[in-house]
């Protein structure tokens, strides 16, 4: 069972997640358990399952599709920030409904206000990636790189420049006020 692959010891350790992302990538069919291991009662459990799904869908984002509304209404609300780190990387894997788009965003938000810097640096990351996806979000999102840009810690600031270039915004050193510079890359369709 998967489930016991996962639990044991803390939060330091990934106990036998490579074997899971393994047994999963082999038998996609088992991804559905792997993601109700995101309920376990242990939170060791929980976070090694969050780590081995992020891992599972970098190459096959489609086995998260059937469980978008248990992660956005579920697993996003989790307190503990391993969990919701790796939900910041997820979300953008999702192929979201605007309304989704919506509480994806809000989602990634409310997760700036985390204590945890990582996980207030991969919700950045999200944040950018959805907005690449759809740039009606630019003005929503660039404000709070910009702002994170500034008041971050050091990982943080140096994300978020990074993140500015590559959505294709800069600050003009002139000026207060930002310049798009070249062309942004074109939304993906939903």
């Amino acid at each position: 069972m998967l489930i016991d692959k996962l639990r044991g010891g803390d939060r330091r350790s990934l106990g036998e997640s490579a074997a899971v992302v393994e047994a999963v990538a082999k038998t996609p069919a088992l991804f559905a358990d792997l993601f109700e291991c995101l309920f376990d009662d242990d939170p060791v459990a929980r976070m090694r399952a969050a780590d081995a799904i992020e891992k599972v869908t970098r190459d096959r984002p489609q086995l998260l599709q059937p469980w978008k509304r248990p992660l956005l209404e579920s697993v996003a609300v989790r307190k503990e920030k391993e969990v919701r780190w790796h939900v910041a990387q997820l979300l953008p894997r999702l192929e979201l409904t605007p309304a989704e788009r919506e509480t994806a965003v809000a989602i990634l938000t409310g997760y700036l206000t985390d204590e945890s810097s990582i996980v207030k640096t991969f919700s950045m990351q999200a944040l950018a990636d959805l907005a690449e996806q759809d740039s009606s979000l630019l003005d929503q999102v660039v404000p709070l790189i910009e702002r994170l840009s500034k008041t971050g810690t050091p990982a943080m600031r140096s994300r978020g420049r990074r993140l500015l270039k590559q959505l294709g915004f800069e600050r003009d050193p002139r000026s207060a006020s930002r310049a798009r510079s070249g062309q942004a890359k074109p939304p993906v369709p939903p």
